[in-house]
């Protein structure tokens, strides 16, 4: 349910009267049944607006803390990640998730509630500055009923990962309101460019000097100008979240979408899936990530398929927003560490994504 039709049924003391005392009466809300006790967790959602807070940004003798909310890894697997944080004069601490691989769970680190246990006991130790997804893989999503999002906010760290990490950011800033990144995992080489732009958001360095990013493989989509905070990410985790209390919302925002290895009709279908919801119409912009084989033609019978490029222009130029295609965030070698959440300014006639703020103070 959207803030604004949420607001309008509020408005309508007949609507909401018949509440039962034992919370579990339904509501008739428009067209939709919500059951009165899950009726507060839209209420914190999607009405109660809180100003976005920033967490501390890191220096010498920050503890950075690696834990694996989605799928196993090793620690072999983090080693640049951790070398590149250890360079950097942080100390290094690693979960049960990373050290010790539990194969009866499969494709997940652990149990649910162990992934959550553990994410949630590093919000809640103070000792620990910045909180970095070891990998991605599958399995966020399951955990986001378990976490405490008000701890969360009451305990503002930084929070770093992507592809199926993108639901817990996204998540963590819609229902804390702390502005979270996306970008490096653990498992991340860290290459120069995106070295440079990771030193300027989330380390310590005196004054902030807003960062214009340009790259060669960026194109405009359709030109203009759009300011707005950035939020999204990897396009199959955008979509898992519509229709739940942790769909993302992209009013006014400007929103960043990739993906890796997928069809170009279930790229298709997945921005089908967000124009639907309005949530492409609503954004101020957007910004396509590096598409791999984003030119390729593939077989679709009785012929062959519209290219991802092709598709990605249907469902975008329409919209008449600033759009740009091509930005290496996502699943990219040289990944740009992103702040989500912070105001960002996109000017997609000159190809460019300038960032107001680091996402830290």
């Amino acid at each position: 349910m959207k803030r604004r039709n949420f607001i309008s049924i509020c408005s309508s003391a007949t609507l909401l009267a018949p509440i039962a005392a034992n919370g579990m009466e339904k509501i008739i809300a428009g067209n939709s049944l919500i059951k009165s006790d899950t009726l507060k967790n839209y209420q914190i959602q999607f009405i109660e607006e809180k100003e976005i807070i920033f967490p501390s940004a890191l220096k010498k003798g920050s503890t950075v803390a690696i834990t694996a909310p989605a799928s196993p890894t090793n620690l072999w697997e983090i080693h640049n990640g951790v070398s590149f944080f250890q360079k950097m004069g942080c100390k290094i601490v690693s979960g049960k998730s990373v050290n010790e691989r539990q194969y009866k769970y499969k494709y997940f680190s652990a149990s649910d509630s162990e992934r959550a246990n553990e994410f949630m006991g590093y919000i809640k130790d103070k000792s620990v500055d910045c909180i970095l997804c070891a990998r991605g893989g599958y399995g966020s999503m399951r955990i986001l009923p378990l976490l405490d999002f008000e701890l969360i906010r009451q305990n503002p760290k930084i929070i770093i990962g992507f592809s199926d990490i993108t639901i817990l950011i996204n998540s963590i800033l819609g229902r804390s309101s702390l502005a979270t990144f996306h970008g490096a995992i653990g498992s991340t080489y860290f290459q120069q460019y995106s070295v440079d732009i990771t030193k300027k958001l989330i380390f310590a360095n005196g004054k902030f000097v807003p960062i214009k990013i340009t790259f060669p493989s960026v194109q405009q989509l359709t030109s203009g100008v759009a300011e707005g905070r950035l939020v999204g990410g990897n396009l199959t985790m955008l979509i898992s979240t519509l229709g739940t209390p942790y769909e993302i919302d992209t009013k006014e925002k400007i929103l960043l979408i990739e993906e890796v290895q997928e069809e170009p009709y279930k790229i298709d279908k997945m921005l089908s899936h967000l124009w639907l919801a309005n949530k492409l119409q609503d954004a101020a912009g957007i910004v396509i990530g590096n598409m791999q084989n984003i030119d390729a033609k593939r077989n679709f019978f009785p012929d062959y398929s519209f290219t991802i490029r092709e598709v990605i222009e249907s469902r975008i130029k329409p919209l008449n927003i600033p759009s740009i295609i091509g930005l290496p965030f996502g699943h990219y070698d040289n990944r740009l560490l992103l702040p989500l959440g912070a105001k960002a300014e996109l000017n997609a006639s000159n190809r460019t994504l300038t960032l107001f703020e680091p996402g830290t103070k």
